[in-house]
């Protein structure tokens, strides 16, 4: 289910270990952890160092042209959803939205998913309640289960190996879509994708799935093609950062309202010192009500360095609410403000706005406000989110409507 041939395995880059590395699974003293990690560091590459570079240069693109990037899918991926037709569905979804938007602003649209190895999220809470019970918070597939229970909330290094395995099965179905698609007349090539991305959290994976290109020699992330990092991961003396600035894949990084300038700043050194366009993605994920403040000096500051970033708006994770029953939502009018906020802000400081991230789920699910889901008591109906809450495409439909009204061609 992996490329037919792997390209040569590099040692184990160093420089991360020691460093501050938040979010890390609390099983260096699990008896599998040995077996697993040596089994992923002679893993062949799940994504090829030939689709690195493509996927690169499309993003580089992106700083020359008025191409956009749309990347989207679940906010934590299932291992019961990898199937080919689960695959198949999430990969007909992405074209859809991409289609969308191309077709009402006239533009180029990259595809990236978030699925492909989103099996590990941060949390902020160490722990959950559960009628009474104290267990640890869920933390993705990789790590531990959604089952509560004091045996199935425990961090297990083997879930490393079966996310690996997951994940091929997903590279190998979108390869196949990419090749069949890139071969049809429908206007997008392979190099517009879907590719894969997620975030890239969990060391002890990440660091044993760095591998060589086979042409250049260059050392890449062969566990997805864009991978990202955390608003709670983003130190730039972190051991994130400092991993992923060893590598060529493009990078992404979250950017929260409390972020400092300066050192948003040094993350682009960090990972981007030789100023490249298509290597670093910038990800604002502020709110709708602090975005007005929060984003402009950044801009201005990473703008002034010389950074060719590409600017990419993710409307979702500042604008998380409580309902009146608890659950985790979203109302969609504050996603779509926050988004149109971040458009203007990017371009008032002669920048170039080029896309949305977004958490979207292929059914119907009735998890944010907004669309069909026309109240917080409707949110019951079909909640089905691992974690957090997701647009379903009736809605996230509408968001890439009003995003485009201002990013057309004639604008």
């Amino acid at each position: 289910m992996q490329p037919s041939t792997s390209p040569a395995r590099s040692p184990h880059p160093e420089p991360w270990r020691g460093r501050p590395a938040a979010q890390q699974p609390d099983w260096h003293d699990h008896p599998g952890r040995p077996e697993a990690v040596r089994w992923l560091a002679s893993a062949p590459a799940l994504v090829t160092a030939a689709e690195v570079r493509r996927l690169r240069h499309a993003l580089a693109g992106l700083t020359a042209t008025d191409a956009l990037l749309l990347q989207l899918g679940d906010c934590a991926e299932s291992f019961y959803e990898c199937a080919p037709r689960h695959v198949a569905g999430k990969l007909r979804l992405i074209d859809g939205l991409a289609d969308r938007l191309r077709e009402l602003t006239g533009r180029t649209v990259v595809r990236v998913g978030r699925m492909g190895g989103q099996f590990a999220k941060p949390r902020s809470r160490e722990t959950e309640e559960h009628g009474g019970v104290t267990v640890p918070a869920f933390r993705g597939h990789m790590i531990n289960s959604e089952l509560v229970g004091p045996v199935t909330r425990r961090a297990d290094p083997r879930r490393m190996v079966w996310a690996y395995e997951a994940s091929a099965g997903v590279q190998h179905a979108m390869r196949e879509y990419r090749r069949t698609r890139g071969s049809g007349t429908g206007g997008t090539t392979t190099a517009d994708g879907p590719w894969s991305s997620h975030e890239a959290l969990v060391l002890d994976y990440e660091s044993r799935l760095i591998r060589r290109d086979p042409e250049t020699g260059d050392r890449y992330l062969a566990s997805t093609h864009l991978p990202w990092i955390g608003e709670r991961t983003r130190d730039p003396a972190g051991a994130h950062v400092t991993l992923l600035s060893g590598v060529v894949n493009p990078v992404g990084c979250k950017i929260g309202p409390t972020a400092d300038p300066d050192d948003v700043l040094r993350v682009c050194e960090a990972l981007d010192p030789r100023r490249e366009p298509g290597r670093l993605v910038l990800i604002p994920r502020m709110g709708h009500d602090r975005i007005g403040e929060a984003l402009p000096p950044i801009v201005r500051r990473v703008a002034d360095a010389g950074h060719p970033v590409i600017w990419l708006s993710d409307p979702m994770h500042g604008n998380t609410v409580r309902s009146s029953l608890g659950l985790k939502t979203r109302h969609l009018t504050a996603v779509i403000t926050e988004a149109l906020r971040f458009r203007d802000i990017v371009e008032e400081h002669g920048q170039r706005p080029s896309g949305l991230h977004l958490e979207v789920a292929v059914d119907d699910v009735t998890e944010c406000v907004g669309g069909p889901v026309r109240n917080e008591d409707e949110l019951q109906r079909h909640y089905t989110s691992l974690c957090d809450p997701r647009l379903n495409a009736d809605q996230a439909t509408e968001l890439v409507e009003a995003w485009a009204k201002g990013t057309a061609t004639t604008r």
